[in-house]
């Protein structure tokens, strides 16, 4: 399927799909825990970046992928400064600063591989999240001066979340809050 056509058949559908390298995927629901991370983690980010000419979008927002000629809709997404759009258009944005994946069982493969290679393919994208439901544990990909790209991981024993791109410190408790199914990484 081609851009043009994902996008006529997204704009009139009800339910939310995905484009990846021509092939179309529905979105499915997720857990209650996929809920309130996401959800904890975007309003920490508001909170922290509101005021700061940033904006935060929920799963709501698609994300143009260049290297795959797809369409992503990721869990929450930031932008500084002028949003950029695909085509003039009001629904597709280019520039994310920042995006956050909650992993699941049946996207985790996914995330962490071929959407991760395609998301780097995002000029503006400095900092790639992902958080674990099943443990307190939280990585930052973080796309050095040279291209490459930083992991830090955090849980328990460095509770403190760093998003360089943004200058945003999360704490690990303020992400799980209300988020009973997560264990320790000790556990």
């Amino acid at each position: 399927m081609t851009e043009a056509e994902y996008l006529a058949m997204e704009r009139a559908s009800s339910e939310k799909h995905e484009l990846w390298r021509g092939e179309v995927f529905a979105m499915t629901g997720g857990t209650l825990a996929h809920a309130m991370l996401a959800m904890n983690v975007g309003a920490a980010l508001l909170g922290a970046l509101g005021s700061r000419g940033c904006r935060v979008l929920g799963s709501d927002a698609k994300v143009h992928v260049p290297a795959t000629r797809g369409f992503v809709y990721p869990d929450v997404s930031v932008v500084c400064g002028e949003l950029q759009t695909y085509d003039g258009s009001r629904d597709v944005l280019l520039n994310p600063m920042v995006v956050v994946e909650v992993l699941s069982e049946s996207t985790e493969r996914f995330d962490r591989g071929d959407e991760f290679a395609g998301y780097r393919s995002i000029a503006s994208l400095a900092d790639y999240v992902l958080i674990s439901q099943r443990l307190r544990r939280v990585e930052v990909y973080t796309r050095q001066a040279d291209g490459a790209w930083l992991l830090r991981a955090y849980d328990d024993e460095q509770p403190a979340v760093r998003l360089p791109s943004v200058d945003v410190g999360l704490a690990l408790d303020e992400i799980y809050r209300g988020v009973p199914e997560a264990a320790s990484d000790s556990a």
